[in-house]
Formats: C-alpha cells, structure tokens, sequence
C-alpha cells in the first residue's frame, strides 16, 4: 500500500520543480502564481502576487472556470513544503497544462529564505 510520501516522491519524478534560487525568475515568466494550500493557511501569509485554490479544489475549479481554458499558460505552484503542490503539478500535467511547475521547500523555505511575504491585514472593528 502506499503513502502519501510514496505518491508525493512518484509526482516528483514526473514533474518540473524548480529551487528556491530559480523560483523568483520563474515567478516572474509565469502566468500565474499559484498557492495550493487551505485558505487559511494562505490567509496568514503567501508570497505576493499568488492566488489560492486548495489541492482539494483544484481539479473542479480548473474544470469549471474559463479563467483557466488555455492549457499552454505557465502556472508556478507551491504549498507549505511542496508535497501538496508536486500533486497538483501532476494533476494539472495530467489534464493537459503544458507549463506546470512547482517550487522546491515551498513556503517553508520561501520564507526562511526571508523572501518577500505578503500578509494580508485583518480589517480592525475598534
């Protein structure tokens, strides 16, 4: 039986993931910037200019959204670690996204790298 590890490790090899020290040229050619992790998670931090639809989201609202019908767009996606994101690279490889790539370390490493960080402000009620 497998593991998620096991699947993770699987994705990978049939992905391209790029390093923390190629990941803001990659950012920068991409089309679109994507963080895979859950809504909340991306609410208390993400790299600026990323947009959010969870793994378990992605598949349906690919599917479902005209924003996302050309399949020759370059998508950069990463998650906390890059477990998450290596999934979603293959499932969007698998659906015929051509450009897919994910981000070695994602977030984690993003943000210890001390890379830039956008933190969204909670509107104040006082």
């Amino acid at each position: 039986m497998k593991t998620a590890h096991d699947l993770v490790e699987a994705a990978k090899q049939e992905i391209r993931e790029v390093s923390l020290n190629q990941a803001e040229e990659a950012i920068s050619q991409a089309d679109l910037l994507l963080d895979v992790r859950d809504g909340d998670e991306y609410r208390t931090g993400h790299i600026p200019g990323a947009i959010n639809i969870s793994r378990g989201m992605l598949e349906f609202k690919f599917t479902n959204d005209p924003a996302f019908e050309n399949r020759d767009m370059s998508i950069v996606c990463y998650c906390k670690t890059s477990g998450r994101a290596a999934l979603s690279a293959k499932a969007l490889k698998e659906m015929g996204y051509m450009h897919v790539q994910s981000i070695a370390g994602g977030f984690d490493a993003w943000q210890e790298a001390g890379k830039p960080v956008h933190k969204p402000e909670l509107p104040s009620f006082e």
